[in-house]
């Protein structure tokens, strides 16, 4: 009668957002005040000002049925030309315009490109700690999902793993820096080893392997000597998957993009397959509106000096107490050893003190939990004497 794979996905929701609506009805019970969330990547910092400005700008200088009207499938064309060519600029990639394709928000920027280039017994290579909806991404697009470990120290990719895993199957390896849910940060060196096991493995099988990069964190970055690079200026057979949700604070007006590295072979039959997966899976003319948005206000960020506080609070606050994480050096995500084997049974003890975060079995990586800090200041400072008591009840 209906689709069984649909119907458990739809059934059940995962485990972030189960958490997230357990906060909710607790709040509604003992007040919003005394429950501290920090499940989901909800930001707390408001978009700039110049997104509401230029908002009120557009509504002033263009016509309602301009506005409010079908753009061309793969998105508007000055948008696109603009945010191609700040990108070429930053990153020293000769993208155009022509590479882009506007989406609904990185996952829609994931499914339409995993979906362009799945083929019948395809694998993609995620390293975990990895965002629990990959999986679903994946095997929703019909390939294999196939997870390497990190080095838990660094949580960097296990190179000689990924040489052992490349196979006549591997279609893509599909990364995600800054990382979601740990923070860590690809770094120049880390990206050039990447793509040049990529470039070996290439030339080794006689196949083409994409490197996928979701970048929806690409901006928040906090210290200054971190640097950002582009894949697609190391490895050309590159696709890099970005959304404004996070930058810009806009995660409810989804908008994003594809952008196809004009260095690899065959770029536009890729740009086409991407155009036809957008078709095949109903994603044509992101919301054009925000398509216009995007592209007036590409590089600017909300205010990071807020999450860049939380960060150094937290972290600060939870390895004084004995708990070990990882220093996050972007997004908004900090990953903390569990005071026990079993993550879940540590965030279950962690909701007797009202303390609500994600266990890192769904990112692939159990014995540890995601806690995301993009809430109010506030909120921390308040939760801490909270979160001593939960490692005093371990003895840490």
């Amino acid at each position: 009668m209906i689709n069984e794979k649909m119907y458990g996905l739809g059934s059940k929701r995962s485990s972030i957002r189960e958490i997230f609506e357990y906060a909710k009805t607790r709040a509604a019970e003992i007040g919003a005040e005394n429950v501290f969330d920090f499940s989901i990547g909800n930001p707390s910092v408001p978009a700039p000002d110049t997104v509401n400005e230029t908002i009120k700008k557009l509504l002033e200088e263009t016509p309602s049925v301009a506005l409010h009207g079908y753009t061309s499938a793969q998105g508007d064309k000055k948008a696109r030309d603009t945010i191609a060519a700040n990108y070429a600029k930053r990153f020293s990639v000769p993208l155009s315009g022509d590479d882009l394709y506007m989406t609904c928000g990185a996952a829609a920027s994931l499914t339409i490109t995993l979906n362009a280039l799945y083929e019948e017994g395809d694998e993609i290579i995620v390293f975990a700690p990895y965002f629990a909806e990959y999986k679903v991404f994946v095997e929703g697009a019909g390939a294999k999902l196939v997870v390497l470990p990190s080095d838990e120290k660094t949580m960097l990719p296990d190179f000689d793993a990924l040489k052992k895993a490349i196979n006549k199957r591997t279609k893509g390896v599909l990364i995600n820096t800054p990382n979601n849910p740990s923070g860590v940060v690809y770094d120049e060196k880390t990206i050039q080893m990447l793509c040049a096991v990529l470039q070996d493995k290439e030339k080794e099988l006689d196949k083409r392997i994409f490197l996928i990069s979701d970048e929806p964190y690409r901006e928040l970055i906090y210290d200054e000597t971190t640097l950002v690079v582009s894949p697609m200026r190391y490895y050309a057979d590159s696709i890099v998957c970005y959304s404004y949700s996070k930058s810009l604070s806009l995660p409810g007006e989804r908008i994003g993009y594809i952008a196809v590295n004009p260095r690899m072979e065959n770029a536009k039959a890729v740009y086409a397959a991407v155009c036809g997966a957008g078709r095949s899976l109903g994603f044509v003319c992101a919301p054009a509106l925000f398509q216009r948005v995007a592209a007036r206000c590409d590089g600017l960020t909300a205010d990071l000096s807020v999450y860049k506080r939380n960060r150094d609070l937290l972290y600060t606050a939870l390895t004084d107490y004995g708990f070990t994480c990882i220093y996050p050096d972007g997004a908004f995500y900090l990953f903390m050893k569990a005071a026990e084997t079993d993550a879940k049974a540590f965030c279950e003890r962690a909701k007797e003190y009202e303390l609500l975060f994600v266990a890192g079995d769904d990112f692939g990586y159990p014995g540890w939990v995601r806690i995301a800090y993009c809430v109010q200041t506030e909120q921390i400072q308040r939760a801490l004497p909270l979160f001593k008591k939960l490692a005093q009840s371990y003895q840490l």
